[in-house]
């Protein structure tokens, strides 16, 4: 944590995940939960889907989300849940629940950055609201850094050390 300054881990997983957690949190290292849809296990769930629609899975949810806070998790991120579960899970729980596409029923919320922008054009996710579209003004920017740097123009003397 000191080479990377980083000031916490964030782990994916529910109850499965509770001894790593506890062990981490044991050694001094906080650690924020995550639950839903988990980004770096995207294939198992075939995609980007929502999760927790059914009883089971929902309850899975729950008792997941409960594991973590259990073990030591100082907050919950849930991501692509159904806004009535994941309200409440937010109320069952006393660390904070920061959700992504989990409605607004949490005590926070996530949005990428490059989605709040508008910087990609090739997907939107139904819970994403694009607050500017600047993948034009990217795209323009970056054409005439290129091509400044193709005829020479920058970087011009302002923008180098003599000594």
């Amino acid at each position: 944590m000191q080479e990377t300054g980083c000031a916490a881990v964030k782990l994916e997983g529910g109850c499965k995940r509770a001894e790593t957690i506890r062990g981490l949190v044991d050694a001094g290292i906080p650690v924020m939960g995550h639950l839903g849809l988990t980004p770096q296990s995207i294939h198992v769930f075939g995609g980007h889907r929502v999760q927790g629609r059914e009883q089971a899975a929902a309850r899975r949810l729950e008792a997941d989300a409960q594991c973590l806070q259990k073990a030591g998790a100082f907050a919950l991120v849930l991501e692509l849940v159904p806004a009535p579960l994941a309200t409440t899970i937010a109320k069952q729980l006393e660390i904070p629940v920061i959700g992504i596409g989990a409605g607004p029923g949490c005590d926070g919320q996530v949005l990428v950055l490059h989605d709040l922008l508008g910087l990609t054009e090739s997907f939107q996710a139904r819970f994403v609201k694009r607050y500017a579209t600047l993948s034009d003004e990217v795209r323009s920017a970056v054409r005439q850094y290129a091509a400044e740097v193709r005829d020479g123009s920058f970087p011009a003397a302002e923008h180098s050390f003599s000594e």
